[in-house]
C-alpha cells in the first residue's frame, strides 16, 4: 500500500477521525463498555480532536489510517483503525512528532498492546495514576520518551 505524507488535520477529517477513534477503542478497548464508548465519542470529535495539534496517517486514496493529537510533547491520542495494527501507521504518527522531545504519553493500564507499542518505540514507565483524566477508574501509567 502507498501512503501521502503525514499531514494537519482540519475541521473536515472530525467525522473520519472520530470512525477512526471508535474502530480503534472497540478492538483495543475491552474495558470501556459500549455506554462508555457511546458517551466519549462526541466528546472527541466536538471537543477533544479540536483541542488538539492533530497529524493523520493516510493512504494514497486519502483515507485517514490513524492519527494522533499532540499538546506540545505530550501525546494525547494515538489511534491506528484496527485493520491497519501491526503495518507501521503508528511509528510513522510518532515519527512525526519525534523532534518534540521529551515525548510524554498515558496509557490505560488495562491496553497492554498500547504499553507494548511505546516500551517497543524506546517509552519508559514514569509513574501510575489510579484514575483516567476525567476521574473515571480506568489507571493510567505514565510514560516517557527522551530524545
Amino acid at each position: 500500500m502507498s501512503y501521502r505524507p503525514v499531514r494537519p488535520a482540519t475541521p473536515a477529517d472530525l467525522d473520519a477521525l472520530a470512525a477512526v477513534w471508535r474502530r480503534a477503542v472497540e478492538a483495543t478497548h475491552d474495558f470501556l463498555t459500549p455506554a462508555d464508548i457511546a458517551f466519549l465519542e462526541p466528546r472527541v470529535r466536538e471537543q477533544y480532536l479540536p483541542a488538539l495539534e492533530v497529524l493523520i496517517a493516510e493512504e494514497a486514496g486519502g483515507r485517514p489510517l490513524g492519527f494522533i493529537g499532540m499538546d506540545g510533547a505530550a501525546i494525547e491520542m494515538l489511534f491506528v483503525d484496527p485493520d491497519e495494527h501491526g503495518r507501521g501507521v503508528g511509528t510513522r504518527l510518532l515519527d512525526a512528532v519525534a523532534d518534540r522531545a521529551p515525548l510524554t504519553v498515558d496509557v490505560n493500564e488495562q491496553n497492554p498492546a498500547a504499553h507494548g507499542f511505546y516500551r517497543a518505540r524506546g517509552f519508559v514507565e514514569t509513574g501510575r495514576s489510579p484514575l483516567d483524566g476525567e476521574g473515571r477508574p480506568f489507571p493510567l501509567v505514565h510514560l516517557r520518551r527522551e530524545r
